[in-house]
């Protein structure tokens, strides 16, 4: 993209923020001495809309293990969002983002010890043009909602929550989706969740994706044979077909159930169970189970064995398990999570992070198959400062990295740790939150002196710097 179109993308945005805020006292105004106006006007629908804006400044870097590159970017954007009010339970919203590469090591170059290329702070950016640096803009909310008493239709682009469709918003943008989705309320203690995807905006880049197109945009691994895996472009399917409910049992005990069918590819279905039990006047005991099943639909995404996403042959199951103790405002939880032997545990990380209780920020253990997890939590919050701390810690016990059937990424054992550390601003900088996050990532396991195994994985540290800016 050339400089003056991100030039003029940039003025063009400054001009459309400095309206919205010119404009917000007037409309208020006109509210406040137009006591009878006409509410079934189209009019009022849009002046009774809503204005979101948000700034972010994030700086990211990672130490690898010499003589292995080290990288680093700083990313600053914006964005705005307007949902209008009610026109006979209707509802339109719009909403984009910009993103500017204020400073950055050069993602284009893979490192020059193993070949491979950069892993985290290429997200921060456009991952298909990692050279592009000032113009990366994206359309991210465009959608028609119906809602009414217990029932939320909305159809267009947005950004939905599931187990394993999900914003993961650990860059300067979360992935988006495009397609229908329904929430309904029959009740207090019941709720329903439903839709078809058929676009997918993963973060990291600008474009919306078909959904068989969005799988590949990541790197893809090895296939169970050890070679390159080979599904990019060689997929085909028409969408994603969602399903979920929860219900509450009683005060403090749920259940959830979710099925994931995506066309022509794999089915995936998850059971969650959680539960809070008070002891003495501030205490609570916490605990969790989850069981997750995929299986492979036909021949797993092609014919070809070589440019398939999913092996007809393997299949997934998943335990995870929490327990912990709550007092006050502080939390500490002990967790464990099984992968069997039976295949691979398999999900597009374009489209998601998982939802295992072990999950710790910046890696994850989709991909492999035969995995013990464990992690510790431990969270701590002042809410009269507006501080808010978690320290993490996990072992992850992975296959051989050569054992490709059920190591797909080639991922050693290893040791996680997390710190992480949030301020929300109030008074005259309320909407201003800063947040410090480190990860260290130390190897478990035989790494057959192959920096490839090393290299963005283990004995790197990696930190984060985010300022974010509401109103």
């Amino acid at each position: 993209m050339s400089v003056c179109k991100g030039r003029f993308f940039f003025i063009r945005t400054a001009i459309f923020f400095l309206l919205l805020i010119l404009a917000k006292k007037p409309r208020a105004q006109e509210q406040e001495t137009n006591k009878q106006a006409d509410t079934t006007t189209l009019q009022y629908a849009l002046r009774k809309g809503r204005f979101d804006a948000h700034f972010r400044l994030y700086y990211m870097s990672t130490n690898n293990e010499r003589p292995l590159t080290d990288y680093y970017a700083l990313a600053f954007g914006g964005g705005v969002k307007y949902e209008t009010g009610k026109f006979k339970n209707f509802q339109v919203g719009v909403g984009g983002f910009f993103t500017w590469n204020l400073s950055s090591s050069n993602l284009a170059i893979p490192d020059s010890v193993t070949g491979i290329k950069n892993r985290y702070e290429i997200g921060q950016f456009d991952m298909e043009d990692p050279e592009n640096k000032n113009d990366m803009d994206r359309l991210e909310d465009f959608y028609l909602k119906y809602s009414h008493k217990k029932i939320a239709i909305t159809i267009g682009k947005q950004v939905i929550q599931t187990p394993f469709v999900n914003p993961q918003d650990g860059r300067m943008r979360p992935t988006g989706e495009q397609g229908l989705w329904t929430a309904i309320s029959p009740s207090e203690k019941v709720r329903i969740y439903g839709g078809w995807l058929t676009k997918i905006s993963p973060r990291g880049t600008v474009r919306w994706f078909d959904i068989d197109e969005s799988i590949g945009v990541y790197p893809g691994g090895v296939n169970i044979n050890g070679g390159k895996s080979n599904y990019k472009g060689n997929l085909q399917s028409s969408g994603i077909g969602i399903l979920g409910g929860q219900y509450t049992i009683q005060k403090g005990l749920s259940v959830q159930l979710w099925e994931q069918y995506t066309d022509r590819l794999f089915n995936t279905m998850m059971f969650q169970a959680d539960g809070e039990w008070k002891t003495g006047t501030t205490g609570k005991i916490i605990g969790g189970f989850q069981y997750t099943f995929q299986k492979p639909l036909k021949d797993g995404g092609n014919a070809d064995p070589a440019k398939t996403y999913f092996d007809p042959e393997q299949k997934s199951q998943v335990f995870s398990l929490r327990g912990g103790y709550q007092f006050k405002e502080n939390i500490i939880r002990i967790n464990a999570t099984r992968i069997t032997a039976d295949g691979r545990f398999l999900m597009p990380r374009e489209w998601g992070r998982e939802p295992f209780y072990t999950f710790i920020p910046r890696e994850r253990i989709e991909g492999s198959g035969d995995v013990k997890a464990v992690s510790l939590n431990f969270l701590k919050a002042w809410p009269h400062e507006r501080i808010k701390m978690e320290l993490d810690y996990g072992y992850y016990d992975l296959p051989d990295v050569k054992n490709y059937r059920l190591n797909k990424y080639l991922m050693p054992s290893y040791h996680h740790f997390l710190a992480d550390l949030k301020y929300s601003f109030s008074g005259f900088m309320k909407g201003l939150n800063a947040e410090i996050l480190y990860v260290y990532k130390k190897e478990a396991a035989n790494t057959y002196e192959d920096p490839k195994y090393v290299i963005n994985k283990v004995n790197m540290h990696h930190l984060n710097l985010i300022i974010n800016y509401y109103f």
